[in-house]
């Protein structure tokens, strides 16, 4: 009862998180003050999450290492470190929230970093997600045909959603090659977060089957069936994602 009423609290704190990403990344619709406050309670979330899993970091060097782990590990280290970074880097900017913190490092050298940074945490929050999704959907015990039809239709969910990430320029904020972001302040709050959904599914789209492959590549796994399917659904979002952005850029 008590690891169930923990799992419970675990979550609850995942789909807080995950609302608020998507709140910090509607800048244009929250406003400055409103994306201040945000970012200081996804920031406690944060630690909170972390606190929820410790026990996860004192396992850290025991049991064995199979390809699924070492990805979970790589993912959710550089998520805690891009959120750390982006969180020191927006209080270092902050004007409302906590002044008081205000100048902890350069100002130049602050906003290049947040941007990064919170571009970052994005994609890594959406792969954590994904990540989760093979064993959740595993408890729901659906029907191999229904499990195809539903990551074809999130496949080109996830196809629009890296269409939409390439369209907003995010790999060069990622990258430092854009030093300031350049949004839309004219365009709807519900298109905004919408958008910024579907960006997150493509990621989350892309975490799920990569942990599938990694489970199903397993010599004891017991899913055999179909290993590469879930390579084919990557190769499919992405490819999806290309042609939309090809033919819109004609």
């Amino acid at each position: 009862m008590q690891a169930k009423h923990n799992m419970i609290i675990k979550r609850t704190v995942d789909v807080c998180m995950t609302v608020l990403l998507l709140c910090l990344m509607a800048y244009q619709v929250t406003g400055e003050v409103l994306h201040e406050w945000i970012g200081i309670g996804m920031t406690v979330l944060v630690i909170v999450h972390q606190l929820l899993n410790r026990k996860w970091y004192g396992a850290f060097f025991k049991g064995k290492y199979n390809a699924y782990r070492i990805l979970t590990i790589v993912i959710n280290l550089a998520l805690f470190l891009s959120f750390a970074l982006t969180a020191f880097c927006g209080m270092s900017m902050s004007g409302h929230a906590v002044p008081f913190l205000y100048g902890m490092t350069k100002m130049t050298f602050a906003r290049k970093m947040h941007l990064s940074m919170s571009h970052w945490a994005f994609v890594l929050m959406g792969l954590h997600l994904g990540m989760h999704i093979p064993v959740m959907i595993a408890k729901l015990k659906l029907a191999d045909k229904l499990r195809t039809a539903i990551s074809l239709l999130l496949c080109l969910a996830a196809g629009i959603g890296l269409y939409l990430f390439l369209k907003s320029g995010i790999p060069d904020y990622m990258f430092f090659k854009v030093p300031f972001a350049f949004l839309d302040y004219d365009k709807a709050g519900a298109l905004v977060f919408l958008e910024n959904i579907l960006m997150l599914v493509f990621w989350a789209y892309i975490g799920a089957q990569a942990a599938l492959l990694c489970r199903r590549s397993g010599k004891n796994s017991g899913e055999k069936k179909n290993p590469l399917l879930p390579l084919i659904f990557i190769m499919a979002a992405v490819i999806i994602g290309l042609v939309i952005t090809g033919l819109v850029r004609k």
